[in-house]
């Protein structure tokens, strides 16, 4: 536990003749103009609604992504990049501090000029789920920077032995379990590394463990007082999708899961990733503190989602918290193995551009399942538009949308003077104006998604007639259709809200 002598920080000039800071820098530029020009999708536009109704607690996830939000709308207003503009920033740097963190875990390691942390901070930059999570705004961008800052703290507890960078590892884990609460792996990860390593046991009597665990419990107060406050809304939320389900379709889950890491890694990264952690298995068992930190890191989590996906699906942003070891982990690999690292960033770099120019521009018109960005992101201002028009055709008074994400998005694109609603439980547990004085014995068009098994409830109306279809398409292919209703307010329906506006017109 003693200082090893190695760099204070990665930005001595370590790795690639010092330029990497450079090439981070000109990467997060071209990341900021993305987010920028990039329409946004139905969930970011759910988290800016967060943004405009602070709280503690939501009902998906904590708030963290909500204050992000408010703090980059307030630099930059209320447009994408607004929205959006830690999401590059934090992603910088995560990367300074997870080169950070490689050098003190694993010093010496690296090929050539390039010292491990330098190799593992491109590594995760040169993963899909990067490309496409640094120009958005989602939970995991602020639990992914908290997870890494978490990492480079007890890297710096093993490089200098100084006790207070368990207090910083505890805060950082607090603020990632403010972000998501995927964080909770943290707790058990970094608790089996320290129980199992020898190097760390002595620790175990020491003070500074497990203050850190009180300041991360402490952080974390304010979500769960707000969850007793509203029935415990998002643990059973959460609990819900952890729930076992058909474990006839195991096999499926698990090739699901697999795929999907290989396709947000891009399989060259997932092939190093995946030996990166094969070695930190065998170096734990040699008591290796460093490198038993990152197989504790990934082995819990990996074990969790490889459980979950015996009987349901594992979405695939969720093992997400497993990159930041894993990325360290390869850069520690035999220069053999590190003669992928090039070809794995060419790979990542021509599948970020057709991705980045696909949601731009859509110059080339896909179906949808080859095309990632149709569904999220194609052709919400012409819906926008046609809805608008339909509205006056039918002598509306307000636009509501019984899909969270629908009517999010039609709050920010929807002409100012047009009151946007929000129909769903979900909203009484948002502090947001009630919709019930707006639509009570008024007219109003209500959106609802055809691919809904279910149909809107009509006691919920004092009256509902079909007034038509619109599908929300780009470049000719569509990629949802709605069916508009005619719908007229009455007391003890559905809960409804009025969605906040933007400052201005914001895409």
């Amino acid at each position: 536990m003693t200082e090893r002598g190695i760099a204070l920080s990665p930005l001595e000039g370590k790795g690639w003749g010092g330029g990497w800071l450079l090439g981070l820098a000109a990467i997060t530029v071209i990341r900021l103009a993305v987010a920028a020009l990039a329409p946004l999708s139905p969930d970011e536009a759910y988290y800016w609604v967060w943004s405009r109704s602070l709280a503690a607690g939501y009902p998906d996830h904590p708030p963290m992504v909500a204050l992000w939000i408010r703090a980059g709308t307030w630099i930059a207003g209320d447009g994408a990049l607004g929205v959006r503009l830690l999401a590059p920033l934090a992603t910088a740097l995560g990367s300074v501090l997870l080169a950070w963190a490689g050098e003190d875990l694993l010093p010496g390691h690296g090929a050539g000029r390039s010292a491990a942390g330098v190799i593992a901070a491109a590594l995760l930059n040169a993963t899909l789920l990067f490309g496409i999570g640094s120009v958005t705004m989602t939970p995991d961008t602020p639990l992914l920077l908290f997870w890494t800052v978490t990492l480079w703290a007890l890297g710096r507890l093993l490089a200098t032995g100084r006790g207070e960078w368990w207090l910083v590892a505890g805060a950082a884990a607090g603020l990632a379990l403010s972000s998501k609460y995927t964080a909770a792996l943290l707790l058990p990860s970094v608790g089996l590394w320290a129980v199992v390593t020898p190097a760390m046991r002595p620790w175990l009597r020491r003070w500074q463990p497990w203050a850190a665990i009180g300041i991360a419990l402490l952080l974390f107060v304010p979500v769960l007082v707000w969850n007793a406050d509203h029935d415990w809304a998002s643990f059973v939320r959460q609990a819900a999708r952890v729930a076992n389900g058909n474990t006839a379709r195991a096999l499926q889950f698990l090739g699901e899961f697999v795929g999907g890491q290989v396709g947000l890694l891009t399989p060259l990264i997932a092939l190093l990733m995946g030996a990166g952690i094969a070695r930190s298995i065998r170096e734990w068992r040699n008591h290796d503190p460093g490198w038993g930190l990152l197989a504790a890191l990934t082995l819990v989590s990996l074990t969790v989602f490889v459980e979950h996906a015996l009987g349901d699906r594992v979405q695939a942003n969720w093992p997400a918290v497993m990159y930041p070891a894993a990325a360290i982990a390869a850069a520690g690999l035999s220069r053999r193995w590190l003669r992928l690292v090039w070809p794995g960033i060419a790979l990542w770099l021509a599948m970020t551009a057709l991705i980045w120019v696909q949601a731009l521009a859509s110059p080339v018109s896909l179906p949808m399942r080859w095309d990632p960005t149709l569904m999220r992101l194609g052709g919400w201002p012409a819906f926008a538009a046609s809805v608008d028009t339909a509205r006056r055709e039918a002598g509306a008074a307000f636009v509501a949308a019984d899909n969270y994400g629908v009517a999010s998005v039609l709050a920010r694109l929807l002409p100012p003077d047009v009151p946007v609603l929000g129909v769903d439980p979900r909203w009484s547990l948002f502090n947001l104006p009630d919709a019930m004085p707006l639509i009570e014995g008024h007219g109003g068009l209500l959106i609802h998604s055809v691919r809904r098994e279910s149909k809107p409830d009509s006691a919920d109306w004092s009256a509902m007639t079909v007034r038509g279809t619109i599908a929300r398409e780009r470049g000719g292919v569509v990629a949802e259709e709605y069916r508009l209703y005619r719908v007229v307010g009455q007391s003890g329906g559905e809960p409804a809200s009025v969605m906040p506006r933007p400052a201005s017109r914001a895409r």
